[in-house]
């Protein structure tokens, strides 16, 4: 069969992890909470209050007292529901604070509510909040769910000597599941050592561990970063003999990702074809469209992305922000930007909400293509219809004229990101920051580059890295600064070699 390579701008094997990572998201959702159910019109005009929250201002705990306060009764299962949508669409904060408005009205929580509990604390406030939560449980509670909670945050942020410490105690606890499992794999994976999960596999069978769907989809998946294609239909073989269970949609998304990677289009043509079939039969959500949507768009298929997009439009009363987003990356990808376009046009006159996210995509799109006027027009209208803060648009223009050398306008876009961050807890990149750095050393330009390190000061983003540029324009543009070496103390920053004897140079007099 002929090879037919992807498009140079693929990044394949992140594509597979991104979409591993959604499959475990939906995983462990489906572990902790109650599964899908037919919403009541109640509940879908409760989650619709919640979904809106980022862009109303409200709060989570007002929206449900006043949702109570207008005479409706509210079941728990109904805010369970709630919570497991918040965190499919990543309003993880909002959720939380759902859970923290349920534990002021004392409503009792189960095991897995705790387990979902702790997982929001560590996405919302970081890993040690969660150690903390998890350490003040009682010995009851630290049971099976949330000891895989614990695990699955140590597992997520790569933290390997703490994950497989608590994956000992979970194995000594008798607590052992296919999802402990599951996230370990995970783990090895983001830690770019595939290598290891098939011995995990023989170990589950060894112990007659359950294979789950996601288990046999990492399993693939491990073997398409090792450039095993073979493996991968191995794996397949196994998953779709005898009618087993575990063969889903994902299945079918996981094989076309891994000949997507192998450049193998028309067997990733023919996985797809599978994928829509199983989506026909079974009527599930949105999310298997946009695979749908984003591997013909890998594969350059801009007609099979168009059908689709039409598809994942037909299926749905509505057309959610995020299947926008979908549909306008897709389109970007395949360069059609008459469709994308048209699709933007008619997300601005039916949006719920107006999502600067994916305003973002067009204006990506656009710049990438030089089209400076119309991404500008897009921000503008996005600056009409919203609140912002607008950080990640102004980094899409900081990129574009930092790679243009238009630095005086990279700057502007950064100040004023900058300004806006706090609300958003937002970074700049450290290779942003290094064509800034690097400029200024290469102009000798010393003011500007006091004013960059004043905004990332501002941002917490001062290190040894960035002081030995400072230095360095200051050496280059022959000039001293006395007291380099106190703010460098006030600074904390650890005093290397390279950095000493740069500061000798820049202090004498």
């Amino acid at each position: 069969m002929m090879i037919i390579r992807c498009r140079s701008w693929i990044s394949s094997a992140r594509m597979l992890r991104t979409f591993s990572t959604a499959v475990e998201e939906a995983n462990v959702a489906s572990e902790v909470i109650s599964p899908p159910h037919k919403h009541s019109a109640n509940e879908k005009r409760l989650y619709r209050r919640l979904s809106e929250l980022g862009a109303t201002g409200g709060t989570v705990a007002h929206t449900l007292n006043q949702y109570i306060r207008e005479g409706n009764f509210v079941k728990k299962i109904e805010l369970e529901r709630c919570i497991r949508e918040l965190r499919r669409y990543g309003k993880y904060q909002h959720a939380l604070e759902v859970m923290e408005w349920m534990d002021k009205r004392d409503i009792n929580f189960s095991n897995t509510d705790f387990a979902v509990r702790l997982d929001l604390i560590s996405k919302v406030h970081g890993v040690s909040e969660a150690e903390g939560f998890f350490n003040n449980l009682s010995p009851q509670l630290q049971n099976r769910n949330t000891y895989g909670a614990l695990l699955n945050t140590y597992c997520k942020l790569k933290i390997a000597d703490k994950a497989l410490a608590l994956f000992k105690e979970i194995e000594s606890k008798n607590f052992t599941t296919s999802l402990a499992f599951n996230n370990i794999m995970t783990l090895y994976i983001g830690l770019d050592q595939p290598e290891k999960v098939p011995p995990l596999i023989e170990e589950m069978k060894k112990r007659k561990i359950h294979l789950s769907t996601f288990t046999y989809n990492i399993w693939m998946q491990s073997f398409s970063l090792l450039g095993d294609i073979e493996g991968v239909e191995r794996v397949f073989e196994e998953i779709t003999q005898d009618g087993k269970e575990t063969c889903n949609w994902t299945t079918y998304s996981n094989i076309a990702g891994a000949y997507i990677k192998a450049g193998l289009a028309e067997k990733a043509e023919s996985a797809l074809k599978m994928l829509e079939n199983e989506i026909k039969q079974q009527h599930p959500s949105r999310e298997p469209y946009h695979f749908l949507i984003t591997f013909y768009s890998a594969l350059g298929n801009q007609e099979q992305v168009h059908r689709a997009c039409s598809l994942l439009k037909s299926s749905f009363e509505t057309t959610s922000n995020m299947s926008y987003r979908i549909i306008l990356q897709a389109l970007s990808k395949v360069n059609d930007l008459e469709g994308m376009k048209k699709w933007f046009e008619e997300w601005e006159s039916n949006f719920t909400y107006y999502d600067t996210r994916v305003a973002n995509v067009v204006i990506s799109c656009y710049l990438r293509h030089n089209m400076i006027e119309e991404a500008e027009l897009v921000f503008h209208e996005s600056v009409k219809r919203s609140s912002g803060p607008f950080v990640q648009t102004l980094v899409l223009f900081m990129k574009h004229y930092l790679m243009n050398q238009q630095i005086d306008l990279a700057m502007k876009c950064l100040e004023t990101a900058a300004a806006r961050a706090e609300s958003c807890n937002w970074y700049p990149h450290s290779d942003n920051i290094d064509v800034f750095l690097e400029h200024f050393e290469k102009e000798k330009d010393v003011e500007g580059a006091e004013k960059l390190f004043k905004i990332l000061q501002k941002l917490n983003c001062v290190d040894d890295k960035v002081y030995c540029h400072l230095l360095q324009t200051y050496i280059t543009a022959g000039k001293t600064k006395p007291d380099m070496g106190q703010r460098i103390e006030r600074d904390g920053i650890l005093v290397t070699p390279e950095l000493e004897n740069m500061l000798k140079k820049v202090c004498s007099v």
